[in-house]
């Protein structure tokens, strides 16, 4: 175990976590430490979430990975409470100044003008339509959502300027917001993804706490495809010895449940993700956790993770190869496709703002 992880902390403080430790960023200087200096024995309080809100100067990223089917983003909230311990969205914690691991499921920031400033930024002249990604980092309906509605109001603005939107969520929070996801899709303007890992509830619950258990995001699936709303399954991740047993019956259930598409990834581990993600295996599946971390590195070249494009998201080698071949056969028989319809960009249209006058023409 890398040095730079402390101490293993107290199992009820805890309680509804993905992460066992708290990593140091690798940014910082210092070192994190649980110890006081004293050796008197004391309680201390479980780990709260606290927010922290952040005024956003931009809101819309853009990337150029070959990787990813979309070039923009957006994040309403940074950090994600859900706690998946396997979330490759952890490291960016640290440039935040703090861990990717606790920190990272408990130091949530929300961006309160979230939507004021996608709005300014889709009035742009030189602004190009083209989809917009949610929940490519952090969930965005994450349980404080509930309270703040920040995702709510970006999708306002998005159904205003009639923009395509792509959606990705473990979240049932999302069933709030069918009003405006509904009519959206009637004109080719959204499509969600809910990510399903496992049918084990026990598995569930250990490597991804907050999340709603697997029956109630297939009741999601359900809920969004009734309103016609297409909906893509995310299968990810596939991990190694622990999940990948279940491949053909997770494909079946999210085909049962409505969904008309499907992807899948390969366990990635970046960064402080692997040695997270290592300290939780071996704490959680000992039996196992040797030919897990065995398989992970038989993919990657004899390492956790391999960052090149093309690689990180599957593997390579024979363990890999069958993955995808057991896969692509039970999408087949499911009538899963990988590729949905392109989303509508040409209903774009920048809507009047307040003081503007109507155009005669």
């Amino acid at each position: 175990m890398a040095d730079h992880i402390v101490k293993s902390l107290e199992q009820e403080r805890r309680r509804g976590r993905g992460a066992l430790s708290n990593v140091t960023g690798r940014f910082d200087v210092e070192r994190l430490e649980t110890h006081d200096g004293w050796d008197i024995e004391e309680d201390r309080p479980a780990f709260k979430t606290h927010v922290r809100e952040e005024i956003a100067r931009s809101i819309i990223v853009r990337n150029t990975s070959p990787d990813l089917p979309f070039d923009r983003s957006i994040n309403p909230y940074r950090g994600c409470e859900h706690g998946c311990v396997y979330c490759f969205a952890r490291p960016s914690h640290a440039y935040l100044g703090f861990s990717p691991g606790l920190d990272f499921e408990t130091r949530l920031i929300a961006r309160p003008n979230a939507a004021d400033v996608l709005e300014k930024e889709l009035r742009a002249k030189k602004y190009k339509v083209a989809p917009i990604a949610i929940g490519t980092n952090t969930d965005p309906y994450q349980p404080i959502e509930k309270a703040r509605e920040i995702m709510r109001s970006c999708l306002q603005v998005l159904r205003d300027f009639n923009h395509p939107v792509a959606i990705i969520t473990k979240g049932t929070l999302i069933e709030r917001d069918i009003d405006i996801l509904a009519p959206m899709a009637a004109q080719n303007l959204v499509r969600v993804g809910v990510s399903v890992t496992t049918l084990d509830n026990r598995v569930s619950r250990l490597m991804e706490p907050r999340v709603p258990l697997p029956a109630r995001r297939l009741e999601t699936i359900r809920r969004l495809s009734a309103a016609n709303i297409p909906v893509r399954a995310m299968v990810s991740p596939i991990i190694p010895a622990l999940t990948d047993h279940e491949a053909e019956e997770i494909f079946g259930a999210v085909a049962e449940a409505g969904a008309v598409s499907a992807t899948w990834i390969m366990l990635r581990l970046p960064r402080e993700v692997a040695d997270l993600f290592q300290e939780w295996v071996e704490t959680h599946f000992p039996d196992r956790a040797e030919r897990i971390l065995a398989r992970v590195r038989e993919m990657h070249g004899g390492k956790l993770y391999e960052a090149e494009w093309g690689k990180r998201m599957r593997g390579e080698g024979h363990y890999a190869d069958m993955i995808a071949h057991r896969i692509a056969l039970t999408m087949r028989r499911n009538n899963l496709t990988t590729q949905l319809s392109p989303l509508r960009c040409d209903l774009f249209q920048v809507p009047l703002a307040q003081g503007d006058q109507l155009s005669l023409f």
